[in-house]
């Protein structure tokens, strides 16, 4: 989730570039044991760059209710094993609307952003100001967390941190601390240890105060995140979400992920 940064090697002889790596996974959403959706995330991280793009829908019974389908890409630069996101684009349909948001983003400022149809506007919502766009993250890039330095990725002060996120009409931040660590296994793919991460959700602006979601989420102490890092980087990634709500458990599970780390290159100088 964390980190802004750029590797360069501009030194005599031949060095080895540190290994990136790419992940393709699988998830299923449910609610109290009930599948709800399905979606996928793959992100590759090159040495100067990175892509991440996912794209999922509602499935089973809430699909005949309320079918829905989404995704999202964000792109950007690799910066000292961190990753620093220069676009992002987010489209949701359903059988109402559709609505797609970008953004443009630079040194983890917001650039330019626009909400396509434009929206009406809502006297409730707390405006979002110039100041409160400087500092942020896209919601893709916002939900990965990097391991600093040379720290062990499961060391608990990777969880103690936070972001400012900016999803084109919100301002939030997250918080988090650490729980635990526990293994965890994919249907295929990962089985390995995953570093549980409390998150606390603190709404900025761009938000309506009376919404009981944003309250119910904001009051929520007991809502974890499992990260699992993607081979070759220091980069991990949500492996499994858990939110308490009034009808049980939702929860978002990987059952693929599968990841790869890329060969180093070796670069040469003149």
């Amino acid at each position: 989730m964390l980190g802004l940064c750029a590797g360069a090697f501009l030194l005599f002889g031949a060095h080895h570039a540190s290994a990136q790596g790419r992940l393709d996974a699988q998830y299923e959403a449910t609610l109290a044991g009930i599948p709800v959706g399905k979606g996928a995330w793959a992100i590759e991280i090159g040495d100067e760059t990175f892509s991440a793009s996912a794209q999922g829908g509602t499935a089973g019974l809430l699909k005949a209710f309320s079918g829905g389908t989404g995704t999202g890409a964000s792109q950007g630069r690799v910066v000292n094993g961190a990753l620093a996101a220069t676009a992002y684009t987010a489209t949701t349909t359903t059988s109402k609307k559709s609505e797609t948001i970008r953004m443009v983003l630079a040194n983890g400022n917001i650039k330019d952003f626009a909400i396509e149809p434009e929206p009406p506007v809502d006297a409730d919502r707390i405006p979002v100001t110039e100041a409160q766009k400087k500092g942020v993250f896209d919601p893709m890039t916002g939900s990965m967390l990097r391991a600093p330095g040379n720290a062990d990725l499961m060391s608990p002060d990777v969880c103690r941190t936070g972001a400012g996120v900016f999803d084109g009409r919100m301002r939030y931040d997250l918080r988090l601390d650490f729980k635990r660590v526990e293994t965890v296994k994919a249907e295929h793919g990962y089985h390995g240890p995953a570093l549980v991460c409390a998150i606390y959700f603190v709404p900025v602006a761009g938000y309506i105060p009376d919404r009981p979601v944003i309250k119910y989420l904001a009051a929520q102490r007991n809502i974890e995140i499992a990260f699992v890092p993607i081979a070759g980087t220091r980069i991990l990634v949500p492996f499994r979400m858990m939110i308490p709500t009034p009808l049980g458990p939702a929860m978002l599970e990987a059952t693929s992920f599968v990841t790869t780390a890329a060969p180093p290159r070796v670069a040469k100088t003149q």
